[in-house]
C-alpha cells in the first residue's frame, strides 16, 4: 500500500492534467460531448486510494474547474461533490466489479454530475442548452477503460 503522501501527489498530478485536457481548444460540439475529465479522474482516485476529506477536495477542485472555465462559482463542485458521493457509497462494488460494471457506475456519476450541472445552470441562466450535453454521461462511460487503464499505468511508475 502506499503511503498517505503519496496519494494526494498522484491526485494533484491527474487534476493538473485534467485540467490541462479541460482547457484544450476544441471545436464546441467536441467540447460539450467529450466526458467530464476532472469527474473521471477524481472517480479513479476515489476508487483506488485511501481518501480522507474527499468531499473537501471535491468542493476545491470544484471550484478550481469553475475558475477555469468561467462557469458559475461552485456548479461544478456541488455536481462533483455528489457524484462523488454516489461513487463513496458504491466503491466496495465499484472496486471488484467487472469494467461494464464499473462503466454503468460511471454513466450514474456522470448523470448526477450533469443533472446537477444543469440544474444549476437553468435556475441562473434559463433553461437553453445544448442537447450535446446529453452525451457527456456516455461519452465518460465510454473513455473510463481508457483513463483507468492510463492512471493504472501512471500510478505503478
Amino acid at each position: 500500500m502506499m503511503n498517505t503522501q503519496r496519494p494526494y501527489v498522484f491526485l494533484a498530478k491527474i487534476t493538473f492534467f485534467a485540467f490541462i485536457i479541460s482547457a484544450l481548444p476544441l471545436s464546441q460540439i467536441v467540447l460539450e460531448v467529450s466526458p467530464f475529465w476532472l469527474l473521471l479522474f477524481f472517480i479513479y482516485w476515489l476508487t483506488y486510494f485511501p481518501a480522507k476529506g474527499r468531499f473537501f477536495l471535491a468542493l476545491l477542485l470544484g471550484v478550481l474547474l469553475d475558475i477555469l472555465q468561467g462557469d458559475i462559482l461552485g456548479q461544478n463542485a456541488l455536481a462533483l461533490i455528489l457524484s462523488g458521493a454516489f461513487i463513496a457509497n458504491v466503491k466496495q462494488s465499484f472496486f471488484v466489479s467487472n469494467l461494464s460494471t464499473q462503466q454503468v457506475y460511471v454513466f450514474i456519476a456522470s448523470s448526477i454530475y450533469l443533472i446537477l450541472f444543469l440544474l444549476v445552470h437553468s435556475l441562473i441562466q434559463g433553461f437553453n442548452f445544448s442537447y450535446y450535453l446529453l452525451f457527456a454521461p456516455l461519452s465518460g462511460a465510454l473513455f473510463w477503460p481508457l483513463v483507468k487503464l492510463a492512471l493504472s499505468k501512471c500510478k505503478h511508475q
